[in-house]
């Protein structure tokens, strides 16, 4: 058989699809185990968005729809983006076949083969292997838990050198949950206001706040990076529609038209049923997300209050999405059943095999010290979770 194009050799795959075949390995076994390594927000949009797609479905023309997305869902988005304080043209708006897929495509349309794109981390995984597949070379930032997980202007400076193409920003952080402020990003803002860099901001969880927040945002900020930033959004997290697989971006019309462009000489068009739900999504009252966003609050003082009881666990608080991210890194050498803990995967190894809790280990996200936890679970399976979890830290010796 021939062999594979070199360009495959550049990435693994997703750590956590591969902790999560793992988890329905086991399941299938008749296994009962909880499952903290995957992003599912575990509630349903509401019933509008089903009558939505019902409602297109009735009416199907059996035709190809335009490659930016119809102009109900357009229009959607513009009227969501408003409401935020964004206004962006017809023109500098497109869909995709969620936010992985746009993000793909705006690594293609923005980065050339030696190019470096700046990435915070921990970063969520497929950041890093988008660019290396894409013959980029990802330069990590690193912010360990001592920063509070959040990159300097200093070390962006630092980073920003003659090969500098992007600047991945993702607030709130996923895997962390971390928020950046309105000073901390403008401090950012300023320092990229003077180096003719792309910026995508990846802004899937800005729904997601706790404690009061509002979501400042580097076009809040600093406007005058508007013609260079493009923002990306998700109908997966906020409106708990991860199997839709819509994305949107919203930037300039010259990269606007290049990932039509994309999308009309790949997959032509996202799904005119998911489209249809997005669009109802977007458009109709936000009330059911404020409600959910309450709930993943009112979890993570769970977690919280777990995580300080677990003595080897430093883990900042985090102000949005649904995960933590402990470092673990002071348990490394200790020993469990007799077992000496290596690093974070043998951690999560044991986590799994002893007692059937699923997490992914810090390594993945390009911090080895910690792991991500995610919490959006049923309150009762959270609450046995964190129980295991405790027990587990407890017996190491």
């Amino acid at each position: 058989m021939p062999e594979l194009a070199n360009r495959m050799q550049r990435i693994k795959g997703s750590a956590i699809d591969a902790v999560a075949q793992k988890v329905r390995g086991l399941k299938e076994q008749g296994q009962e185990v909880i499952n903290f390594s995957i992003g599912v927000p575990n509630f349903l949009p509401p019933e509008r968005v089903y009558e939505a797609a019902r409602e297109d479905i009735d009416h199907d023309q059996g035709t190809y729809l335009p490659g930016r997305g119809t102009k109900e869902l357009v229009q959607a988005f513009q009227l969501r983006m408003k409401e935020d304080g964004f206004e962006y043209r017809e023109e500098e708006i497109v869909s995709g076949l969620g936010g992985k897929h746009v993000l793909f495509n705006l690594m293609i349309a923005l980065l050339n083969a030696g190019d470096e794109v700046l990435i915070p981390t921990p970063y969520w995984t497929t950041y890093a292997d988008q660019v290396k597949l894409l013959g980029g070379e990802p330069i990590f930032l690193a912010s360990p838990a001592a920063q509070n997980y959040k990159i300097t202007p200093e070390q962006l400076e630092d980073a920003i050198g003659p090969k500098t193409r992007i600047l991945l920003f993702n607030n709130p952080s996923n895997p962390t949950g971390m928020v950046y402020g309105e000073d901390e990003v403008q401090a950012l803002g300023n320092l990229l206001e003077k180096h003719d860099i792309w910026v995508i901001s990846d802004d899937i969880y800005y729904r997601i706040l706790f404690d009061g927040q509002s979501f400042h945002h580097l076009l809040k900020t600093n406007p005058s990076l508007r013609e260079r930033t493009v923002i990306v959004h998700s109908i997966s997290k906020s409106y708990g529609m991860p199997g839709w697989r819509v994305g949107m971006a919203a930037g300039p019309e010259a990269v606007v038209k290049a990932l039509i462009n994309l999308n009309t000489t790949s997959c032509t068009h996202v799904p005119a049923v998911a489209m249809a739900a997005a669009a109802a999504a977007f458009a109709g009252p936000q009330d059911f997300v404020d409600e959910q966003c309450r709930e993943f609050e009112q979890k993570r003082e769970r977690v919280m209050a777990s995580m300080e009881r677990i003595e080897a666990a430093d883990c900042p608080r985090p102000g949005g999405g649904f995960y933590v991210f402990p470092d673990i890194s002071r348990v490394f050498g200790r020993t469990y059943k007799n077992q000496t803990i290596r690093d974070g995967t043998h951690l999560a190894q044991l986590l799994l095999d002893d007692k059937r809790v699923a997490l992914v280990p810090g390594e993945a996200f390009g911090d080895p010290n910690g792991v991500r936890i995610s919490y959006a679970l049923p309150s009762e399976t959270l609450e046995e979770g964190l129980s295991r979890l405790e027990e587990f830290f407890g017996d190491t010796e």
